[in-house]
């Protein structure tokens, strides 16, 4: 309505309506929709740029609230191209330690963490950092988030103890400025439990994901979004500890919340609907997590434009569920998909880059294309030795390699391979998660074949007790590392 008078009244490039634009495209911006957003956002832009001068700090802001929507659409390169104009002019424009200056260094750091260049993305956060200490008192809240944002990059890295050292910083701030049940305080206790499970530390993941919980069932009403989110949270610790029964039941909760609070087409539900998934293909019911991956897609497909480095996402579940319903046409396919659209979107060097080589890899080698699968497999390494990454992604191409090299029967590199696999995952991982199973299952395998019965049984039973303790008993895993069993008792 007021824009209505607004245009009725004055002429299309009146300054008067260039704050109005502003706060359209705000609204569109935080509903998702950055089409209309980036609409709103260029009239404002454009009435600026005729009534202000060209190094105007107001113009700055409208480069970065545009560079703001290229984000949200996953287009990194546009995203960089309006913050470095909007900080250009800052740094004209403003005092070396003014905070807006700080700002737009994190604006940076953040397409460079987003585009998984986590070395640069350290760099801007820390020089924004360094402007808040000396421009802003101790417990502000910006400095709060500065600190969260260089904790986010070193969780992404997969270096925990500096995380938890940067999220705890951060958590320090809070606890002193804001009271003791507000919502910002949640997202700290969020913070600190995520990089827990990361570890692998579950008590304490649990510990700081429950605090959370407690404080937004306090400060929130009963079907806030952000109670979905803690419920998905814990959901996730059981996940990953394999407790699959009680994993589906929080991240139920947490759907049941969303449905009720968000629009149908909202990517939260589209992610309440990939978790279902995920606990399903744990389980080893893959129709079911097929299902619900469909789901998540179908919503996905329309939030984001059919390039969004997101999209991927569902692309590479298809191929881990089609792989594991041994359809291998269709996973390759998917997979491929998924690296197409991460090639065009991410640096060469991305993270998720390497776990798609990974993957396709593991499909060549199901389909017996042992030389295809060593290449890709290998361009995986490539990227995950030289880049700081979840040592984890790293263990998992090293057991498919060593896979690879058992079906190539070249036992002293696969199993050097498995070694590498191994070791990393007795650190990261509880003793009896189903991770190491495959891992023992995989060395037992390598064992028969190289006639040490005794080494075989020793790692067929280890994988036999995990799986029976944290599988349901119709996983195909579980039949599987049975099957393998019967074959070294036989032989013993």
């Amino acid at each position: 309505m007021s824009l209505k008078i607004e245009q009725k009244t004055l002429p299309e490039d009146h300054p008067s309506l260039g704050p109005t634009y502003n706060n359209i495209a705000l609204v569109y911006n935080n509903m998702g929709d950055y089409s209309k957003a980036f609409e709103f956002y260029e009239k404002s832009h454009k009435i600026l740029e005729k009534a202000l001068p060209p190094n105007h700090p107001d113009l700055a802001t409208s480069y970065n609230n545009i560079g703001q929507v290229y984000n949200g659409m996953g287009d990194y390169s546009k995203a960089f191209e309006f913050y470095e104009k909007a900080h250009i002019i800052y740094e004209k424009a403003l005092p070396p330690n003014h905070p807006s200056l700080a700002t737009s260094y994190s604006n940076i750091g953040q397409v460079y963490n987003n585009m998984g260049d986590y070395s640069k993305a350290l760099e801007f956060y820390e020089k924004a950092h360094i402007i808040y200490e000396k421009a802003l008192p101790p417990n502000h809240p910006s400095l709060a988030t500065s600190y969260s944002n260089i904790g986010q990059v070193y969780n992404n890295m997969g270096d925990y103890s500096k995380a938890l050292e940067f999220y705890e910083e951060a958590h320090k701030i809070k606890g002193k400025a804001l009271p003791p049940n507000h919502p910002d305080l949640a997202s700290s206790y969020d913070n600190i439990g995520g990089v827990y499970n990361n570890m692998g530390d579950y008590s304490k993941a649990f510990e700081y994901y429950e605090k959370a919980l407690e404080i937004t069932k306090k400060a929130l009403p009963p079907n806030h979004p952000s109670l979905g989110v803690s419920y998905g949270n814990i959901g996730q610790v059981y996940n990953d500890m394999g407790d699959y029964s009680k994993a589906l039941e929080f991240y139920k909760k947490a759907h049941k919340i969303r449905k009720k609070a968000l629009p149908p087409n909202h990517p939260d539900l589209a992610r309440s609907y990939n978790n279902i998934g995920t606990v399903y293909f744990n389980m080893g019911d893959y129709s079911t997590a097929l299902e619900y991956s469909k789901k998540d897609f179908e919503i996905t497909k329309q939030v984001l434009h059919e390039n969004h480095p997101d999209l991927a996402f569902p692309y590479n579940w298809f191929g881990k569920i089609y792989r594991s319903m041994k359809d291998y046409s269709k996973a390759l396919d998917n997979f491929e998909k998924c690296l197409s659209i991460r090639q065009k979107t991410l640096p060469e060097n991305h993270p998720y880059l390497a776990l798609t080589y990974s993957n396709i890899g593991d499909v060549h080698r199901l389909l017996g294309k042992y030389e295809k699968a060593l290449a890709f497999h290998r361009k995986a390494l490539n990227i995950q030795e030289n880049v700081q990454c979840n040592p984890l992604e790293c263990a998992t191409t090293y057991i498919n390699l060593g896979e690879t090299y058992r079906k190539m029967k070249d036992y002293s590199t696969a199993l050097t391979y498995f070694g590498k696999g191994l070791e990393i995952r007795e650190k990261k991982l509880s003793k009896n998660h189903p991770d190491l199973a495959v891992v023992y299952h995989n060395m037992a395998k390598l064992y028969l074949a190289t006639r040490k019965y005794s080494m075989a049984m020793k790692n067929i039973q280890q994988a036999v007790e995990i799986a029976q303790e944290k599988l349901p008993s119709t996983h195909p895993h579980l039949l599987e590392y049975k099957e393998t069993f019967e074959k070294i008792r036989m032989k013993i």
